[in-house]
């Protein structure tokens, strides 16, 4: 965002609020996705020792699932969408929205794994009837990783969905699932020697630390009579300045921005409406009851068993 000089305000006149950047060039969001592909590739294909057909299968496995996902928030209008890779993890879709409704996200959880696990299944009678240990192996991936992506263990599909249907990130039953989410993390990563898989639960225990420091301050910043639930465009310019006089106290890297009045645009100005915008709420639409959650639970149940009861996803071991 351009940089505006500063400009004196008439307290009697509605103070300016300064306007949001331009939103992020779908180029530029490709490209990083592109970027984040390519090593996801030159990772897997040293770490299974210069198997391109499996790094291959894999990565088409992952990105149909990761497509699953972004097609279901692009058909309820999430902006700024992209796929990322993490090597030798896998990928995530980001996106954002406003509002977001218990059915929508139960929709985009399970968007990413069931069309995998019925097109692994697919698979496994294809190579069944053709002998052709491609579709074999590609319906092992597909079963195998979508089945515990719906393993009800947090940050994986499963766990998310149940998070989102029945409990509340910001109350104590929820903290201590994501808490025993890192704690089963750590030991499968420990147990199974496989530590880059400790990432997850680091980046888990950071974002806990955080949202605690967040909840403080939405504390305080409530306390001021300011609405947090809300968009950035529906905020009005004196909670703007209202609110960033609250949040330069609390940030240590905003401790040269001056308060106001007088109402003017910092060089950090761009930061400081970072911030506001992470404050400000993304109101999640109470829409399922409790008939309607048990429908989603028994939809995630019957996705989760079913690879088992028409074939045994190990026999691919």
């Amino acid at each position: 965002m351009e940089q505006t000089p500063a400009i004196p305000v008439d307290p009697s006149l509605e103070l300016p609020k300064p306007e949001l950047a331009e939103p992020k060039s779908k180029a530029n969001i490709w490209l990083k996705s592109l970027i984040s592909l390519a090593f996801f590739l030159v990772a897997g294909y040293f770490f299974f020792q210069k198997n391109w057909s499996l790094v291959l299968v894999l990565t088409a496995v992952v990105l149909f699932h990761e497509l699953g996902h972004f097609l279901a928030m692009k058909f309820y209008k999430y902006q700024d969408l992209g796929i990322y890779f993490i090597p030798l993890m896998g990928a995530y879709v980001s996106g954002k929205k406003q509002e977001v409704s218990q059915t929508q996200s139960a929709i985009i959880l399970l968007a990413g794994p069931v069309p995998g696990i019925i097109l692994g299944i697919i698979f496994h009678f294809v190579a069944v009837t053709t002998e052709i240990r491609l579709f074999e192996q590609a319906a092992w991936i597909l079963i195998f990783l979508n089945v515990l992506n719906l393993l009800p263990v947090y940050p994986l599909d499963g766990g998310q969905l149940l998070h989102r249907l029945f409990l509340d990130e910001y109350n104590i039953p929820g903290k201590i699932f994501v808490i025993l989410s890192v704690a089963l993390m750590i030991w499968f990563a420990v147990r199974s020697e496989f530590l880059p898989l400790l990432f997850f639960p680091f980046l888990m225990l950071s974002r806990m630390i955080g949202d605690l420091q967040h909840e403080r301050l939405v504390k305080k910043i409530e306390a001021e009579g300011i609405d947090l639930v809300k968009s950035y465009d529906e905020l009005s310019a004196e909670e703007y300045w209202r609110l960033r006089n609250v949040i330069i106290k609390y940030y240590p890297q905003l401790k040269d921005v001056k308060p106001s009045p007088p109402y003017e645009i910092s060089p950090k100005e761009d930061q400081v409406i970072l911030i506001i915008q992470g404050l400000l709420h993304r109101s999640l639409l109470q829409d399922l009851s409790l008939t309607g959650r048990f429908f989603i639970l028994l939809v995630w149940i019957i996705c989760f068993a079913a690879p088992f009861f028409i074939i045994n996803p190990f026999i691919f071991f």
